[in-house]
């Protein structure tokens, strides 16, 4: 940085030097010259006064600065050449107006302001704290609210007291905060490098400033990438790890700001650990030690706990017609490597089965403690509930792979006050609802941890704002779900207890139908249509009742929903056809499609071909004369536009038209 300053300042300090060697020989106007020799010297004095403070200016405002006084001693030069015209007619005729000396030399005036404003915003806050309010330079004249960027960002570039960074971090926040061009000019000024020491090195208060300074500043997606270059994701990262609670929380949001207005920064984030660490913090006193959740702690000598825990697990899984999902679900492993985990025999329950559990009960018979003799869950609990951060070593990179391992630091959070923990919680969810917004990555790497689990608990018993993010995160997750047939497949899994603690508590809150979840809530029970059995029909009525007496944005979503439950690509569109009409849906359908507003009318009208086509056979249709209703629709117009629809309802019409005669229609009429 000081060889570049030093470059910046040879060219002006040279033409000083030439502006006064030319003044000494000035022939005509001398006594003006000599003023402009004066009022040089005195900057010269100055430029390379900060050529030799070197890596102490702060560039941005140096070029500016240097720029202008280029110029001012450009004019200056130009002016005393001409006084040092020779021969006798060269002198009487070189006229200069009275002005030109005038204006140059309040150019050069100026000029010193600026440099001398430029060494005191430059020097160290110790050293200009008795001069008080530093003032604005002349070159402020034009836009002042550049010189206090530019004040801000040089509190933080020369490492003042931490209270003066914080101040100058939260200024530059209100700044940013007022006016997106102010936000700019921060960017374009070099106030993220500043900003991101101070939220590595500073006190918690100048980190909280300085992460929501960075969360303002990235509005659109140049000014994110811009950060991104800078180094953001790193410094994120070890903020959510070690930093006090607060600035994580802070931290966190900001994460949220940047994935939402540049989603390709979501990879980055991911591959820094940010997900592991949000999930860690969002799982921080919300999923309690539970035998469920809990992975036993074994010793490695303890060979009679390992099978027996393996014949358990074994147990549980011919028990429930499937694999055990409790004993690791709420730790986050990966349910596919769990079931890999289990290492079942090749032969199935053979002999050799049969082998292992003789030689288990032996050993259990043999062992000195009727503690060993205890499953290792039991023997978990018994011992002091330890939980996963606290498992050995080994135990730790055995699965660090499946990013359930706490990365952050979560000695002393205890002592936290609630609000804090609060707030930590409400902007982990809401950067991880930002972070899976259609990253199919990501949500694998959330729905492999206790994310899942964590957003159903704090669904239901978290504050307002932690419920809201939830929600919206698991609409963004099962969104992905939907679209991506392997991730559906391993992070729903209809035994899995995360997803049914997931879908338990969307339906509580579609059921209740009162708050500002509801929208979030039946998109992703929509989204998880194609995973539900043909006798999980109990997400079809309360769907079915948000189709009476709504506003239309509920009428229109629980339509959407309902549709991919009888959607053609659904396995199960039959049985849930049934289950739509069995719950009354029809009449809801025939009033929405005959008086709801065109949106509504739209995704009305494609639930009720579903239903139609599907069960066409129907009595309830008969009498409530639905292809009366699809023949109307396919004569309006704004409903027969998209040819998806159109050929939906000829379909529909044909298959009524097929299986309910004339006279049925006139006899149920």
């Amino acid at each position: 940085m000081a060889d570049l300053v030093k470059q910046i300042l040879a060219k002006p300090i040279q033409m000083a030097d030439q502006v006064a060697k030319a003044a000494d020989e000035a022939s005509a106007f001398k006594q003006e010259c000599a003023e402009l020799k004066s009022k040089t010297e005195r900057l010269a004095a100055l430029l390379r006064q900060a050529a030799r403070s070197g890596s102490d200016l702060y560039e941005r405002p140096t070029r500016r600065i240097v720029e202008d006084t280029e110029q001012a001693l450009g004019k200056a030069l130009a002016i005393v050449l001409k006084c040092r015209a020779n021969g006798l007619m060269k002198r009487v005729f070189t006229l200069i107006p009275a002005a030109a000396f005038r204006k140059t030399s309040s150019l050069l005036e100026n000029s010193i302001g600026d440099v001398s404003w430029l060494l005191r915003v430059s020097a160290p806050a110790d050293d200009r704290a008795d001069d008080g309010y530093l003032g604005l330079p002349p070159i402020a004249a034009n836009e002042p609210i550049l010189c206090l960027i530019w004040e801000q960002i040089a509190t933080l570039h020369n490492g003042g007291s931490p209270d003066e960074r914080s101040d100058a971090a939260a200024s530059l926040v209100s700044l940013a905060r007022d006016n997106d061009r102010y936000g700019k000019l921060i960017l374009e000024e070099g106030g993220i490098g500043p900003l991101l020491r101070l939220l590595k090195e500073g006190k918690p208060e100048g980190q909280e400033n300085a992460a929501r300074a960075i969360g303002l500043l990235g509005r659109d997606p140049e000014s994110v990438e811009y950060m991104i270059h800078a180094g953001v994701c790193q410094v994120f990262a070890k903020i959510l790890k070690e930093g006090p609670m607060k600035a994580q929380a802070v931290a966190a949001w900001a994460v949220s700001e940047l994935a939402a207005h540049y989603p390709k920064c979501q990879d980055l984030f991911a591959q820094h650990n940010i997900i592991r660490l949000l999930v860690s913090h969002l799982a921080f006193e919300t999923v309690q030690e539970h035998s469920k959740y809990a992975i036993a702690t074994l010793k490695a000598n303890s060979l009679h706990a390992i099978v027996l825990a393996s014949s358990n697990t074994n147990q549980a899984a011919a028990a429930m017609g499937g694999p055990n999902r409790a004993a690791t679900a709420g730790m986050g492993l990966d349910e596919d490597r769990e079931d890999a985990s289990l290492i079942a025999h090749p032969l199935g329950n053979t002999r050799a089965n049969k082998m292992l559990n003789v030689v288990a009960h032996t050993m259990a018979m043999n062992a000195t403690s009727k503690q060993a003799e205890k499953p290792a869950e039991i023997n978990h609990i018994a011992n002091g509930k330890q939980n996963y951060q606290s498992l050995p070593p080994l135990q730790h990179r055995h699965h660090q792979h499946s990013h359930s391992v706490s990365g952050a630091n979560m000695k002393g959070r205890e002592t936290e006050d609630p609000a804090t923990k609060a707030q930590m919680k409400a902007m982990a969810s809401q950067a991880l609802w930002h972070l899976a917004k259609g990253n199919s990555a990501i949500c694998r790497s959330i729905t492999e941890s206790r994310a899942l689990l964590c957003f159903a608990v704090l669904l239901e018993k978290g504050p307002e704002d932690v419920r809201f993010n939830s929600a919206m995160a698991l609409m963004e997750i099962t969104a992905m779900a939907e679209r991506d047939t392997e991730l559906r497949r391993s992070a729903f899994k209809p035994n899995s207890p995360a997803c049914k603690a997931v879908v338990d508590q969307l339906l509580k809150v579609i059921e209740k139908a009162d708050s500002d979840l509801l929208i979030p809530c039946i998109k992703a029970i929509g989204n998880l249509a194609r995973t539900f059995r043909a006798t999980e029909t109990r997400m079809i009525d309360p769907l079915v009742r948000l189709l009476d007496e709504r506003e239309a944005e509920v009428s229109r979503e629980a339509c959407i929903a309902l549709a991919k439950f009888a959607g053609t690509e659904n396995y199960l569109h039959l049985d849930h056809s049934k289950a739509i009409i069995g719950a009354g849906g029809v009449k809801h359908l025939i009033q929405l499609v005959y008086f709801g507003e065109q949106a509504v009318q739209l995704d009305a009208l494609v639930l009720l071909g579903y239903t139609a086509k599907h069960v066409p056979d129907s009595e309830e249709l008969a009498q409530a004369e639905v292809l009366t209703v699809l023949e109307w629709a396919s004569k309006q117009s704004h409903m027969n536009q998209d040819e998806k629809i159109e050929a939906l309802l000829q379909d529909a019409k044909s298959r009524l038209e097929l299986y309910q005669s004339r006279g049925s229609r006139l006899l149920y009429h």
